[in-house]
């Protein structure tokens, strides 16, 4: 590395003035002095002269090899396996060099390792900015599947004020990426994303996760009741398609529904009266959570 006081003389050589700041600007650290003291008077020589004089004396002093020994490569050399690792040649073809060696030697620096990024997507929606309700997938879910969950929440006394308005999520948001660390991005960018939604007055109090997806489940990690990713009480069952068809399955579900109806009690934020829960819901359906 080139020290300041060389690199001043390659700039005077060359012709170029250095500017230094002679006033200090406000809340800046106070510059270095300088350590070296300026020369007494100035020689006159040329410009282009002087540059060639310092270039010689920046250049080490060769050292004379023994006859017998075998001189060292040189650097060009040493560059073709590089280079054929870089055009995506067969490095073994490169012959040995420095890198071969310093690889044979077991001494590899640990570099981080570009993995290919966590793929998943979902539908989110925050019922009355207190519940997620997350759906695996891309699509948002059809009218029948909104019927359904709003009959069921209706089943245990749960009448939120306003329809849960669902929009996609998917990571990762720009394809051709690669990731150092897949689940810490993709968690960290879904929470990013709910985060975000706060400014639309959010504030998740719990989480219900309808459906599976092997990915998703390793990013939220609901496991007990409780989403570790966002540090929420949580509920994963079955798929609103399911419960739409399956008679056992509202069966099944009903336990939890009790569950629901205590813990939207429990802090409830929702005004008193009896306002349709969805559009279109004026009545339940044959769709609601079987008694049998």
């Amino acid at each position: 590395m080139t020290s300041e006081p060389q690199r001043l003389q390659y700039l005077e050589a060359m012709g170029l003035t250095a500017w230094v700041a002679r006033y200090r600007l406000p809340n800046a650290r106070p510059s270095e002095a300088c350590e070296w003291a300026p020369p007494a008077t100035p020689t006159l020589v040329a410009p282009a002269d002087r540059l060639h004089a310092l270039l010689e004396e920046a250049e080490p002093p060769a050292v004379k090899q023994p006859a017998s020994a075998t001189p060292p490569p040189t650097p060009r050399a040493a560059q073709p396996g590089r280079a054929r690792q870089l055009l995506g040649g067969d490095v073994t073809q490169a012959g040995a060099g420095p890198e071969a060696d310093f690889e044979a030697s077991g001494l590899h620096h640990e570099a981080p390792i570009n993995q290919e990024p966590l793929r998943f997507s979902l539908q989110v929606a925050c019922l009355d900015d207190r519940w997620l309700l997350l759906i695996p997938g891309g699509d948002p879910p059809a009218d029948v599947h909104l019927n359904l969950l709003a009959n069921l929440l209706r089943a245990v006394g749960i009448s939120p004020s306003r329809s849960p308005l669902f929009q996609g999520f998917r990571w990762p948001p720009v394809e051709g990426l690669p990731a150092e660390s897949p689940l810490e991005e993709a968690r960290e960018g879904l929470q990013a994303f709910i985060a975000g939604a706060g400014r639309h007055g959010w504030a998740p109090e719990r989480v219900l996760l309808f459906g599976s997806d092997e990915t998703l489940d390793r990013v939220l990690n609901l496991e007990s009741e409780h989403c570790e990713l966002l540090d929420l009480p949580g509920w994963q069952g079955p798929s609103l398609g399911e419960l739409a068809i399956s008679a056992e399955a509202k069966r099944v579900l009903w336990p939890s529904l009790m569950t629901w109806r205590e813990a939207w009690r429990s802090n409830s934020r929702s005004s008193e009266g009896g306002s349709p829960l969805f559009p279109g819901d004026e009545a339940p359906s044959h769709d609601s959570p079987s008694h049998d």
